[in-house]
Formats: structure tokens, C-alpha cells, sequence
């Protein structure tokens, strides 16, 4: 199992279990919802959200069967994680994965994404030590997810 790093656990709030999740993971839509596993600490420990709600800069969560603040607060000041195979996204694929894929223009390999940069604006994938290309769908022409290529339309090289 894979893991990915989706904030942290900074507090709890109110007596009944609820904890505040400090997190700028650009899917949190995707990620905090009803039903999904988070892994907390550094054992993983798993747990199941009940609820969620945002307040001030904090993903509130609650899991199934806490009930009771003494049930979770000694998990706080952790990392929380995700299964990168439970990271369901609407245009297929998480970013992170393309790490080492093969980038195609015009019918040329260019280079092998190294890096993904995560911007205000979009996420950048970084091609080599140069060449940087948004990943964007103006930019993407196809993700071929089974030979770890990506096809990315003429100028959208930067």
C-alpha cells in the first residue's frame, strides 16, 4: 500500500472526538468525505470519516466509533495519510503516479517527468532539469497510464 500525505492533525475540537486537520492537499473534495479511510501517525492507524465539515482553515472530521475525545487525542500533532489507490479523481489519475512517465510532442520524446511542482494556479510537471509543462487539459493531449507516457500538445512547453 501506498500512502499519500494529506495534512496533518493539529487538535481536537469538542469533547466527542472531532480533530482539526491543518491540509493544503490540492484534492481535499476527494479526499474528506463520508466513508473514506484516513491512516493517522506512524503506524497508520486506521480510521474511517463519520463526518466532515471546514471551519476557519481546518478539515474538521469525525471518524466512525470515536466517541470520546480520550478516544483520539493521543494521535495529536501527526501526519494523516490516505491509500493512494483509494484517491478516486475526476480526470483519472493522481499527479503524484506520473513521477518517471514519458513525455511525447509532436511524435518526439522530450524527457522523463521528474517532479511535480504544486502551484496556486495548477499543478507543473517537471520534465528533466528545463522543461516545465502545466498539467492542465489545454496542455495534456492523452495519458497513456498503461506504457507510463504522456502526450502533451505542441506549446505547451514552457
Amino acid at each position: 500500500m501506498k500512502y499519500i500525505n494529506v495534512g496533518k492533525y493539529v487538535n481536537t475540537h469538542g469533547l466527542k472526538g472531532e480533530i482539526r486537520i491543518l491540509s493544503n492537499f490540492r484534492h481535499k473534495k476527494n479526499v474528506f468525505t463520508k466513508g473514506m479511510k484516513l491512516y493517522i501517525g506512524k503506524d497508520k492507524k486506521e480510521f474511517t470519516i463519520n463526518t466532515y465539515r471546514f471551519h476557519k482553515i481546518y478539515d474538521m472530521v469525525t471518524f466512525n466509533d470515536i466517541n470520546n475525545i480520550n478516544d483520539i487525542e493521543y494521535l495529536k500533532g501527526s501526519q494523516v495519510f490516505i491509500n493512494e489507490d483509494d484517491l478516486i479523481l475526476d480526470n483519472g489519475i493522481y499527479s503524484g503516479k506520473l513521477i518517471d512517465f514519458k513525455v511525447i510532442s509532436d511524435n518526439k520524446e522530450i524527457g522523463i517527468i521528474t517532479e511535480i511542482i504544486d502551484t496556486p494556479a495548477n499543478e507543473v510537471l517537471r520534465v528533466g532539469d528545463k522543461i516545465l509543462i502545466p498539467y492542465v487539459d489545454e496542455f495534456i493531449e492523452n495519458i497513456d497510464i498503461d506504457n507510463k507516457t504522456i502526450y502533451v500538445k505542441s506549446g505547451g512547453i514552457v
